[in-house]
């Protein structure tokens, strides 16, 4: 197997000082490797008889689209507040380093009882993926888990979630 870690790149102080942003773009542009990312994804996904992958602006959107196709899915987008053209729910939340932000959802994303799986690069506090789930299972849907390519387990986010399938490629 491929140590997907080689591929992270330490970008220190960004986006502000103190903060080590995790940059994935080595890996993404590594074909052979972004496609093992994907593939490790489908076969622990693959039979779980999913609808819809849910994408988290913006790095989610790369990963998640890549998974809905090999699914053969539908992807919804989860934008940051303002990016979406049609009617809304929105969901506030917390970023690791202060700030905050809101996400939206289309109201008709997909429909009730979808069997939606969230997809993102990072879990870092837990704040995005809080207020990722709380538009999710606004429009009535089977949350059956969440793809995450990195888990910043030092920060502990995914003690918020002892209730959720959160599976992620790599741990720092």
């Amino acid at each position: 197997m491929i140590d997907f870690t080689k591929y992270i790149r330490d970008i220190p102080d960004f986006p502000e000082e103190g903060v080590v942003f995790k940059d994935i773009t080595p890996l993404l542009g590594d074909a052979k490797v972004f496609r093992a990312v994907i593939d490790v994804f489908v076969e622990e996904y693959g039979d779980r008889n999913i609808d819809i992958i849910a994408g988290i602006d913006a790095r989610g959107f790369i990963l998640g689209s890549a998974l809905a196709y090999q699914l053969g899915v539908g992807f919804v987008p989860i934008r940051k507040s303002g990016k979406l053209p049609y009617k809304t729910y929105e969901a506030s939340y917390q970023l690791e380093y202060g700030s905050g932000s809101t996400l939206a959802i289309h109201q008709d994303a997909f429909s009730e009882g979808s069997r939606v799986v969230i997809c993102d690069d990072v879990i870092a506090t837990g704040g995005t993926l809080a207020a990722t789930i709380n538009l999710v299972e606004k429009l009535g849907a089977d949350l059956v888990g969440i793809a995450v390519l990195i888990e910043l387990a030092f920060l502990n986010g995914r003690e918020k979630f002892i209730h959720e399938n959160i599976f992620s490629l790599i741990e720092f």
